[in-house]
């Protein structure tokens, strides 16, 4: 069984010393693979040497960086455009919600449950992608 751990876990734990039980009980439980998305999002927010170190020691552990597929890229297109109609999202919300949308498809495509602390944007992705998503 496969996992992906979203941003939003990695920086609950490394800014604020949450879901260390949670990543214990993942890291038994499933193989975890990293997201490209993921990666870049970290590194993207990495604004002190100690968060970059961090970050990069990270990337250095990812035996494997799943990034998405065009065909990816081609339905969160899609996806972010049915949701945000059904949602009124404005386009600042439909720019954010992309990146969560990828890593989501990623993990679709591989079979992998994504933990999350973000529930609210992937339970919506859960429901429309019938993905596996574990709330931290």
């Amino acid at each position: 069984m496969w996992a992906v751990i979203d941003t939003s876990v990695y920086i609950g734990h490394f800014e604020r010393g949450l879901y260390a039980e949670v990543l214990e009980r993942v890291r038994k439980a499933f193989i975890v693979r990293h997201s490209a998305v993921v990666l870049s999002e970290l590194r993207r927010g990495s604004r002190t040497r100690e968060a970059e170190r961090t970050v990069l020691q990270l990337h250095r552990l990812a035996r494997e960086a799943w990034a998405p597929a065009a065909s990816d890229w081609w339905e969160a297109g899609r996806l972010i455009r049915t949701l945000g109609d059904a949602h009124d999202w404005d386009r600042t919300k439909r720019r954010d919600f992309q990146n969560d949308a990828l890593i989501a498809l990623t993990a679709r495509r591989h079979g992998a449950t994504v933990v999350t602390a973000n529930r609210g944007d992937f339970e919506l992705l859960a429901t429309a992608l019938s993905i596996s998503v574990l709330v931290a």
